[in-house]
């Protein structure tokens, strides 16, 4: 048998709760080696380019920064062989799932996140956000879910290995994306489901994660830029959530993010679940263009939510000075055990900022149908400044004012 040639790749990961899931470790060679297929950037002139592309095939083509195709072992090793192109492996998202135990009818309509963003224990039911586009980045959707239902929009799956871009399908069998969809608009299934920070905000469901929890950086970019477009487009205000990341900087997906800003949509990125030591904040939340949320448990100290142990913490050099600078934290919400809707059609409970995300995601999705003239730039700042009236002083990293810990603090409701 012929031996396979192991190619190392820089491994991402879903920003998912250490007590729920296990996740990747960075550095592990990727799954594309060990199946002989390999996802490639290639750049190079523009005759040489075509060239490859009329040999290979195309899947995203990113302009100067070259296009993206798939290739087997030998075809990968011949292009590495072209001195007038530069290949590059396509960096791998990877996530090992553990779901939790879930319920079928839901034991509490309005959970503590949604009770704490707010800012009201006896909430029993919530509004807003009609009009506002809510792009989840995830694992799909289960767009059948009663409490979703009514709200998905869009379904797209980027994952596809015969097309870069389905319509229509978006099927979550990972169940993340769909947890992470309920914390954004769930809408409480006719009275009977739970409740989402934004139940009147549209669903755009795009899969860029396969049903193990794994994908690729292209595509996740591609994905964001198809959002970015889709909503000037059709003239409409979007939100980008993404409860994913990575330890590395990634040139697509980075290079996505700040055209998406540029075009008017707000991107909220997860923190990173590798605290509680310094400078352990993930991409693309580390990104200046991106909202990095950090987690809050429901459990307090010093008088306030505390930091999950597992936020990832952002630089602790730029503390006090509430500017946004590459690697720090912005905002903080309910992580900690949270409760949303499962792919099965129920209910189930999760960790992680990937599960902050989506309260800030939602909380953009009401603020901004409530002030539809106002840019991606100004709710980003509305944002910010509701932060600043809950200053988070509990847990590692967490002090009075910005910390790399919790960021400006936990923007509410009210």
């Amino acid at each position: 048998m012929k031996k396979r040639t192991k190619i190392g790749s820089v491994v991402l990961s879903l920003m998912l709760g250490v007590s729920v899931f296990a996740t990747a470790a960075f550095g592990q060679a990727p799954e594309q080696a060990a199946q002989d297929s390999f996802r490639v950037l290639i750049k190079g002139n523009s005759n040489e380019k075509a060239k490859a592309q009329a040999s290979y095939g195309k899947r995203h083509d990113f302009g100067a920064e070259g296009f993206t195709t798939n290739v087997n072992e030998s075809q990968y090793k011949a292009l590495l062989k072209n001195k007038n192109l530069k290949v590059e492996l396509v960096e791998q998202v990877e996530i090992y799932a553990k779901p939790g135990a879930g319920t079928m009818a839901p034991t509490d309509q309005t959970p503590w996140g949604i009770e704490a963003i707010y800012n009201d224990s006896a909430i029993t039911q919530t509004s807003g956000g009609d009009g506002i586009k809510v792009a989840v980045l995830d694992t799909g959707v289960n767009k059948a879910h009663t409490d979703l239902a009514a709200n998905v929009e869009q379904c797209k799956d980027f994952t596809q290995r015969t097309s870069p871009l389905v319509n229509g399908v978006c099927n979550d069998k990972n169940g993340h994306g769909t947890h992470v969809a309920g914390t954004v608009l769930a809408n409480g299934g006719n009275g009977t489901g739970i409740y989402g920070v934004a139940p009147q905000a549209e669903l755009w469901a795009y899969k860029v994660l396969n049903d193990r929890g794994s994908g690729y950086s292209d595509d996740i970019a591609a994905a964001i830029e198809h959002a970015a477009n889709e909503a000037t487009r059709l003239g409409v205000k979007t939100v980008i959530s993404m409860s994913l990341g990575s330890s590395t900087k990634n040139t697509l997906i980075s290079n996505a993010v700040d055209y998406a800003y540029g075009k008017g949509a707000l991107v909220v990125a997860a923190a990173g679940n590798s605290g509680p030591s310094a400078n352990t904040i993930g991409y693309p939340g580390a990104l200046v263009n991106a909202i990095a949320v950090a987690s809050l448990d429901n459990t307090f100290v010093n008088g306030t939510h505390k930091v999950s142990d597992f936020s990832s913490r952002g630089n602790p050099n730029t503390d006090g000075d509430y500017v946004i600078q590459e690697r720090d934290i912005e905002l903080s919400a309910p992580g900690g055990a949270i409760y949303s809707t499962a792919t099965s059609g129920g209910y189930t409970t999760m960790s992680g900022t990937s599960m902050a995300t989506p309260h800030i995601s939602g909380l953009a999705a009401k603020i901004w149908a409530e002030n539809k003239s106002l840019s991606n730039v100004q709710i980003r700042t509305e944002l910010q400044n509701r932060a600043k009236l809950y200053d988070i002083k509990g847990g590692t990293g967490a002090a009075t004012g910005d910390d790399y810990a919790s960021g400006f603090g936990f923007p509410r409701v009210r």
